[in-house]
């Protein structure tokens, strides 16, 4: 029996000692989340993470060969979650797996076998989901952090759905502090994860209260001098002016440079609509508004950011007006008088902006009067952050916290960089992080004495996840500088109202819970029909709780966690059993369909993947989109696509037919649209007729029109159930036709090696000369090719040196 000691830690056969801290609010929310498909809002700091630790620990406990997983967004935060999981829980370590884009696909699914917690990004499960390298069926667990992301297509509607149909005794923990900005977004993530309760917990709640402190939040006005203004005028001036040339295009009636993102949307989409009745107006329009955008980002940059920023800006804009292929909305912006003046002023400007001078003297007052250890500052700009890392250095240790894609003239931050960073920061190595808004979802950045907004956050989501990074263990504070007369002030008023919406929103989702599960649609529902929910809810009967607190006193939530019984977790139930024996029949035969890496793009290999009848596999194709057979495959081209094939595209259609017809003797060529193809684009009618007939008659492709995804994902399986189940025809991604040229089976032979593809197989040979050459090269020699790197040139000489065996 599970119970809190005098040392206040919960006791649990899959929990090491000590690692759970036994909180009554944490103990209560994975009380309820045990029971049902669950929501968990919680205040960032608090613990979500903890929360679904006990909910894995109960359920990996009472299944003995079931594997928990956990899906968070970024890399960062996998790895976070993954080092708290292998302290946390008596799982070997070494099946405690992560999965990111960085793990080779070969290796994820051996890892997954033998895996008893994957902690991984969306994006990978859901590639690994389609490409058919992956099981959800005994996933007992499953986590999707900071949830308030699942919405759209994101990848964890599409997980959630499969794991839904696919697991044989599925539970779901939903986590966010902040899950949306109104009720019908909270609605809307409930309903595509197939949540059914939602537990929330605010500050309000005593127990919750017991475990904060007050984060005080100041709002501080700065007065931008008249040097900062002249530049930010200059540029006004020449909105104005941009934008009186799109009313004479009676697409708006703004005449302010404050004009909105809404109005700028709206004028877009007039101008779309001139383009779209091949009206030259629109193009030219199209480039104004180009310009307009250009020019606010500029305005935003000097007002809210720096000088510096502004500077950096300008100067990229220099450059892509000075490179090939530069829009003339470029070339005409750098070019204008005032703005060359407004650069001009920029460039002159040798004072600090008044946020910089502010930021120094409260980081003076918490760092040096105060004795405070911590800071963080957030910007929205890369710029800035750059900029502030080196000014603010000059006076504290700093380091800057960025995302890992590069930017001009700033690199990204690797993995490895990010976690060191943090790690070093918690252990007070450094006093200053400046940081980007990478830092903000869930990421666990110690508790700080200060945390600096650069400009005000107008989303209530990222306004709060910020500001959990204070106030969590000891007193601390927010402070948002804030331009008068700015955008910044905007984005106060915004911020402000979000703010309290978000809170008024958290506190009527408690009175709302009861309501959710009787507003979900009736095929919401179904998902529980899938997979044996009956059974699942079997197993989650709780049983009467008693715990010994020290002095007697009954601790709700602990006795949830009692061991469970050596039978339960040896044997299963005939419900569980005939779960099995349904995911593992079928009404007919399966067929395969081979799907290029790129088609994820779009949602036909998704759709194709969740049907029982349909294996799909994910492949670099040198020909094709979707191979069905030895002697057919599909080119699928939009309206849009096959159009732009005719007016010069990358690679023209009959480029594609050729290839096509080289490998496969049934090509398929797959029009998708529910418009009118000839009226589409301004080619006549007679060109593409033309075209059609060509690939008909020529090139022998047969040419299907289909009404759009969901109508091609059909015609898809029809045609590959016709081949492999009625003609018998086996899958073969490089076709059946023999007749290739001595450089093609070259190709073919270098290609055939996992994570080679052909764009890498014909680079190898250019550089190697020949396929001995590339056979024989030493490892080193390899990565001089292009497109080769470290893994895959060592898997190349793995393949190559190794040893044979027949069942590795």
């Amino acid at each position: 029996m599970a119970r809190m000691p005098e040392s206040a830690h919960v006791e649990h056969p899959m929990l090491a000692e000590g690692a759970i801290e036994a909180r009554q609010y944490q103990l209560k929310l994975a009380a309820a989340a045990r029971e049902d498909h669950t929501l968990v809002c919680l205040p960032t700091g608090l613990g979500k993470t903890a929360v679904s630790l006990l909910v894995t620990a109960y359920r990996l406990a009472d299944d003995a060969g079931g594997k928990s997983l956990l899906l968070a967004p970024t890399k960062p935060l996998v790895e976070q979650h993954a080092a708290f999981y292998r302290e946390a829980l008596t799982v070997p370590d070494d099946e405690v797996v992560v999965f990111t884009g960085e793990t080779r696909p070969d290796d994820r699914a051996e890892m997954w076998t033998d895996a008893r917690v994957v902690v991984a990004t969306p994006q990978v499960v859901e590639n690994d989901l389609v490409g058919g390298r992956v099981s959800l069926r005994d996933v007992v667990h499953c986590t999707f952090d900071e949830c308030h992301r699942a919405t759209g297509d994101y990848a964890y509607t599409y997980i959630a759905e499969r794991y839904h149909s696919d697991a044989a005794d599925p539970l779901v923990t939903a986590m966010s502090a902040s899950p949306g900005g109104n009720e019908e977004d909270i609605r809307t993530v409930c309903e595509n994860l197939g949540v059914s309760n939602v537990e929330v917990m605010t500050e309000d709640d005593a127990d919750v209260d017991d475990h904060t402190y007050e984060t005080d939040v100041q709002w501080e006005r700065i007065e931008l001098p008249d040097e900062v203004l002249a530049v930010r005028d200059a540029l006004n001036d020449v909105i104005k002016d941009r934008l009186e040339k799109l009313r004479e295009l009676g697409v708006t009636r703004a005449s302010s440079p404050d004009v909105s993102q809404k109005d700028l949307n709206k004028i877009r989409a007039k101008l779309q609509e001139l383009i779209d009745n091949d009206q030259s107006e629109g193009y030219q329009g199209m480039s104004v508004h180009a310009e307009v955008m250009k020019l606010r980002r500029a305005v935003e940059l000097v007002e809210t950011q720096s000088v510096e920023s502004v500077r950096r800006y300008f100067e990229r804009q220099r450059n892509a007006a000075n490179s090939s292929g530069a829009s003339k909305a470029s070339q005409r912006l750098v070019s204008e008088p005032k703005v060359k003046e407004a650069m001009r002023r920029a460039d002159d400007f040798d004072g600090l902006h008044p946020k910089f001078r502010r930021a120094r003297m409260l980081l003076a007052e918490t760092l040096g009067i105060e004795e405070g250890e911590r800071v963080i500052v957030f910007t929205e700009s890369r710029d800035t952050a750059e900029a502030l890392t080196e000014f603010l250095g000059q006076h504290f240790d700093t380091r800057r916290f960025v995302g890992q894609g590069d930017a001009d003239g700033s690199d990204g931050m690797t993995q490895t960089e990010q976690r060191e960073t943090l790690d070093e920061f918690r252990a007070g190595e450094f006093d200053v992080l400046v940081s980007t808004s990478v830092a903000e979802e869930g990421l666990d950045v110690p508790e700080v004495d200060l945390v600096l907004f650069f400009e005000p956050v107008p989303t209530a989501i990222r306004s709060v996840q910020r500001k959990g990074r204070t106030g969590r263990q000891t007193e601390g504070k927010v402070v948002v500088l804030m331009a008068e007369d700015t955008r910044d002030e905007a984005y106060f008023w915004i911020s402000r109202r979000r703010e309290q919406e978000m809170e008024d929103e958290l506190r009527e989702l408690k009175d709302l819970a009861d309501d959710i599960e009787g507003d979900l649609s009736e095929d919401q529902r179904a998902l529980d029909e899938y997979g044996g929910a009956d059974a699942a809810s079997e197993t989650r009967d709780s049983q009467p709780a008693e715990a010994d607190g020290g002095g007697g006193e009954t601790q709700a939530g602990l006795t949830d966690f009692d061991a469970p019984d050596p039978e339960d977790v040896e044997g299963s139930s005939d419900d569980e059993d005939a779960v099995a024996a349904r995911a593992d029949s079928g009404d007919g035969e399966t067929i395969e369909v081979v799907v290029d890496q790129r088609e994820l793009d779009s949602n036909i290999a998704r759709e194709l993947s969740k049907r029982d009848e349909v294996e799909t596999r994910l492949e670099t194709l040198s020909v094709g989109d979707y191979v069905l057979s030895d002697r057919v495959a599909i080119e699928r081209k939009t309206h849009g696509d096959f159009l732009d094939t005719l007016l010069g595209g990358d690679r023209s259609i009959f480029e594609q037919a050729k290839d096509l017809t080289r490998h496969y003797t049934r090509p398929v060529l797959v029009l998708e649209g529910d418009g009118d193809l000839y009226a589409e684009r301004n080619v006549h009618p007679n060109a593409i007729r033309a075209a059609l007939a060509s690939l008909a008659v020529d090139w022998g492709i047969s040419v299907v029109h289909t009404r759009g995804e969901d109508d091609t994902a059909e015609m898809v399986e029809t045609i590959a159930e016709r081949e492999q189940t009625d003609n018998d025809r086996e899958v073969s991604a490089h076709g059946e036709k023999a007749a290739k040229t001595l450089g093609e089976q070259q190709e073919y032979v270098v290609s055939s090696i996992a994570d080679v593809g052909p764009v890498t197989a014909r680079s190898l040979l250019e550089e190697f000369g020949t396929v001995e050459a590339v056979m024989t090269a030493r490892e080193d020699d390899l990565t001089e090719a292009d497109g080769v790197g470290q893994v895959t040139a060592e898997r190349i000489r793995e393949v190559v040196g190794s040893d044979y065996r027949p069942d590795a």
